[in-house]
């Protein structure tokens, strides 16, 4: 019974941290664009948000492992990263744009802790758990993206972020009830991780021998395993083509459903897309390839990105033109969702339970950071032409797929 309290409390505070977490994005980029009038200067303000994440997870990760009170931590993070978004939206457009950059850079080195911070606090590592621990990221990703549109229809783009540094704030009570509970945090996975040290001459976990980095545990362990390093770096290109898609949504909600604000609800059909064609897969989950799954999808992103191409052109509201553009969401998420529960089933497969904390938070790190930086190319290219940053988009995802299924 208090296990399974244990876990109701866990995901209720990890899909109202993630919800918050899902809203930043869309939140943020509309807030920006709507102040500055800039879609340019509110991309390159995503990416600085998310950016410092490839230094943050893997620190994060560590300090979590090695911590007595994990929870508390995770608590403080959470507290942070809601203030560091606070004053991101209060100096934005009241101060020179550098300094709000900075203080966005700053806000993202605790990112991760929203999703592979708040997976490595399970309480239980039952198949069910996982699943429903899984489940919340669909779930937020489909209810975040509405939320911040409704509530910018409603009152502002500022509302929005404030709204998700909110539900942040709201999910400390269930980090600090996680205080000293789950996987990492009890005193018996304690002395089990003292206990898993390998004897001489044999590869240990993260907390090995001070002649090696802790942080770096993870990276090169990836790095030596061929089909880990191809998924690896096939997601990597893939995120930055999702990056560079999600600085086009205001641009395509403007251009074909009549308001930026609109775009928004893209990003919430392709996450609802992403859950059905989950529900899809999990029933023939263990008959497939994960390998072949993650292409599948990734192509599936490329053929999305390349059909919202039909509402570049368009000048003003169209009928036609937003009918391909929710074509378009609904396919890109029908790949995005298995793309990722075939990557997640390729970690867990390829990866010893002693280092799956370090290989998840690097992987999100450098997943985080690829989008960044396709969020901030995707803007720049948008301002010239949205049909060019959607064809870049479609082709990062090819490149990706051709990496994927290039293991050796």
């Amino acid at each position: 019974m208090e296990k399974r309290y244990a876990l109701s409390w866990y995901l209720t505070g990890a899909l109202t941290a993630r919800t918050g977490d899902e809203m930043v994005g869309p939140a943020l980029l509309l807030a920006a664009y709507a102040l500055t009038g800039s879609a340019a200067r509110a991309s390159v303000l995503l990416a600085a948000a998310t950016v410092a994440a490839a230094v943050g997870g893997p620190v994060l990760g560590v300090l979590l492992d090695r911590a007595e009170r994990p929870g508390r931590l995770l608590a403080a993070v959470l507290a942070l990263h809601a203030l560091g978004l606070t004053a991101v939206l209060l100096t934005l457009d009241r101060l020179p744009l550098p300094v709000t950059l900075l203080l966005a850079v700053l806000t993202g080195l605790p990112g991760p802790a929203l999703s592979a911070g708040w997976t490595t606090r399970m309480p239980t590592t039952t198949p069910r758990a996982a699943a429903l621990d899984a489940m919340t990221f669909d779930v937020a990703s489909l209810t975040g993206p509405s939320l911040a549109s409704l509530v910018t229809r409603l009152s502002n783009a500022q509302a929005a972020v404030a709204t998700a540094v909110t539900l942040i704030c709201a999910a400390v009570p269930a980090a600090l009830w996680l205080a000293g509970r789950g996987a990492g945090g009890s005193p018996e996975a304690r002395v089990g991780r003292a206990a898993s040290v390998a004897p001489p001459g044999v590869e240990r976990g993260p907390r090995e021998g001070s002649s090696r980095v802790p942080v770096l545990a993870g990276a090169r362990y990836v790095l030596a395993r061929p089909v880990l390093a191809a998924v690896t770096l096939g997601s990597v290109v893939s995120a930055v083509g999702q990056g560079a898609l999600t600085a086009c949504v205001p641009l395509l909600g403007e251009r074909a459903l009549g308001g930026a604000a609109y775009g928004a609800l893209l990003s919430a059909l392709a996450a609802g897309s992403a859950l059905a064609a989950n529900a899809v897969h999990a029933r023939r989950a263990p008959d497939v390839d994960p390998v072949r799954v993650m292409r599948a999808g990734t192509l599936l992103q490329a053929a999305g990105a390349a059909l919202a191409t039909a509402a570049g052109p368009a000048a003003a509201w169209d009928g036609g033109a937003a009918a391909l553009v929710v074509a378009a969401a609904l396919t890109i998420g029908a790949g995005e969702g298995p793309q990722l529960a075939g990557l997640f089933a390729v970690r867990h497969r390829e990866t010893p339970e002693r280092l799956r904390g370090q290989v998840f938070t690097t992987g999100a790190s450098a997943k985080i950071t690829g989008f960044a930086f396709g969020a901030a190319a995707g803007g720049a290219i948008g301002v010239w032409s949205l049909t060019g940053a959607l064809l870049v988009a479609a082709a990062l995802h090819l490149v990706a797929a051709r990496v994927t299924a290039g293991r050796a």
